[in-house]
């Protein structure tokens, strides 16, 4: 975790900003929390116990620089709020299973999509630089309560 945070420290000084106390709390949280996909509510909460001074405000505009800065991603799962997940700097995104009765999300880390983007290519000169895909379904959990 400490290389990740000297990166992006390295890469918040390029850009002329600062890892702050707050900044850096609320990274540290991202990275301890990287596949639970927390909303900034959430993220709100779990800085907090750590740093009652901290305010949601902080943790709203800090969620906002990282996101432009492409330090994390800004996921929309349809449940109403945003959730956040630390940029792995790959060249695409992992997927995303999304229960649609409690809410669970899980991560898909095949790529099968890299055919199909040389297709789009090369019939339609067009350059894929990313993809995002979502599935809706049910986990285990909740199959065997159906």
């Amino acid at each position: 975790m400490a290389n990740r945070i000297k990166e992006i420290e390295k890469k918040l000084k390029q850009r002329n900003y600062k890892l702050t106390n707050q900044r850096r709390a609320i990274l540290e949280i991202l990275l301890e929390n990287k596949s639970e996909h927390p909303s900034s509510e959430e993220i709100f909460k779990l800085v907090k116990e750590r740093h009652p001074d901290i305010g949601l405000a902080t943790v709203y505009r800090t969620l906002q620089l990282f996101d432009e800065l492409d330090i994390i991603h800004k996921l929309n799962f349809g449940d109403g709020c945003y959730r956040y997940e630390i940029n792995r700097e790959q060249k695409h995104h992992h997927h995303h299973l999304i229960c649609m009765k409690c809410g669970k999300v899980i991560e898909f880390g095949d790529d099968l999509l890299e055919k199909l983007e040389a297709n789009i290519e090369k019939q339609n000169n067009f350059k894929v630089l990313d993809h995002r895909v979502k599935f809706f379904g049910y986990c285990a959990e909740c199959q065997k309560q159906i």
